[in-house]
């Protein structure tokens, strides 16, 4: 069987479809994989993987740009004819469903949280929704990440409950991302990793930070995600040297042993505004760690407020700075006790298996169907 990963970067298939794309070769399919170049397209390659480039403008709004992707798209699956394309992120699932729909190739798209599509009101969300509305018709499938995702979703655009499936987030490597004992000497050490950009909560993660600063020997805070000016919502990099400069954060763009990361620190934070299953909650959880998380869709998945961390407002500072010194008026006991309940939280529901059978089985019924 040849399955075609239609995603908006390589790095996407190395960091979130990496145990989904080897469980593929190792039973003998072909994987071939449909994004733009980038430093992890040789990675994926040494797995096994056949890239093919396909140059995809991420976070553009020229419909020239994208009908070129679109015709990208159309031009390799009648080429290729693979047996069924997998997409993720907006852009791809929407043009590779309308690509699958010219070539008779079978598509099943992953709603990856919704973005700031429904996010950000005005023309181009609704341009968005429009989109989605014509191109969902054709996909073979639509997997959503959690069910407020969905019932979102399908109160904009209507959707044949037949065509509509729930996943546990990407899953996550329960090896790979294997239990640590929590170290319990000072400073109690907070994580966020994410995208810096205004709706992940960066801004709330750094006045937390700010407002704790008078106890900057007891606690620490470290930040580490791409900074992308680019972005129409990024954090400006003058904004992030200024934090870094005042000594409210520990910054580092990327991680490549992003476990060893999580294992070196205390709890994983994230004052998201929306996710679909958060994979820096999960990798936290994986490890053992406590969580502290905005109370929204995806969030809400995978902390149980009390039982692995704590839920706080959306967009509220003070409610975050509560949750830290919640955390911290703890015993030693109970900290640990949070950590490990996480490693049982993903053990019980987010286990990479279940992701990979999901899969599997929808697959094996749209193929033969």
């Amino acid at each position: 069987m040849k399955i075609a990963f239609v995603t908006n970067t390589c790095w996407n298939v190395f960091n979130f479809r990496e145990g989904l794309v080897r469980h593929f070769l190792e039973r003998g399919d072909e994987v071939i994989s449909l994004a733009p170049s980038d430093e992890y397209t040789a990675e994926i390659e040494q797995w096994g993987v056949r890239h093919i480039e396909t140059p995809l403008d991420q976070t553009g709004t020229n419909p020239v740009r994208d009908f070129s992707y679109l015709n990208a798209i159309r031009k390799i699956f009648k080429t290729e004819r693979p047996d069924v394309a997998l997409s993720f992120t907006i852009k791809s699932n929407i043009y590779a469903s309308i690509g699958g729909k010219w070539t008779g190739v079978p598509v099943i798209c992953n709603v990856s949280g919704l973005g700031t599509v429904f996010l950000v009101e005005g023309w181009l969300g609704k341009v968005a929704i429009n989109l989605y509305r014509l191109a969902f018709r054709y996909s073979s499938l639509v997997f959503f990440q959690n069910t407020d995702d969905r019932e979102l979703f399908t109160s904009f655009i209507q959707l044949d409950e037949t065509k509509i499936g729930i996943l546990p987030g990407s899953g996550i490597n329960l090896k790979k991302f294997s239990y640590v004992e929590r170290r319990t000497t000072s400073p109690i050490k907070f994580l966020m990793i994410s995208r810096i950009i205004e709706e992940k909560g960066v801004r709330e993660f750094v006045e937390s930070a700010k407002q704790l600063s008078a106890h900057k020997d007891a606690i620490d805070f470290t930040l580490v995600g791409k900074l992308d000016e680019e972005h129409s919502r990024s954090i400006p990099e003058s904004e992030l040297k200024a934090w870094i400069n005042e000594g409210l954060i520990n910054y580092q763009p990327h991680s490549s042993e992003i476990a060893d990361l999580i294992a070196d620190h205390d709890v994983v934070v994230l004052p998201s505004y929306r996710e679909g299953t958060p994979r820096t909650l999960l990798e936290g959880a994986a490890i053992g760690r406590a969580l502290l998380a905005s109370d929204v869709p995806g969030c809400r998945e995978v902390v149980e407020d009390g039982r692995n961390g704590f839920l706080f407002e959306v967009r509220n500072t003070q409610n975050l700075t509560d949750k830290i010194k919640l955390y911290l008026s703890l015993s030693e006991s109970e900290r640990t006790t949070l950590g490990r309940n996480s490693r049982k939280l993903v053990e019980e529901k987010f286990d990479e298996s279940l992701v990979i059978r999901k899969y599997e089985e929808a697959i094996t019924q749209i193929v033969d169907k």
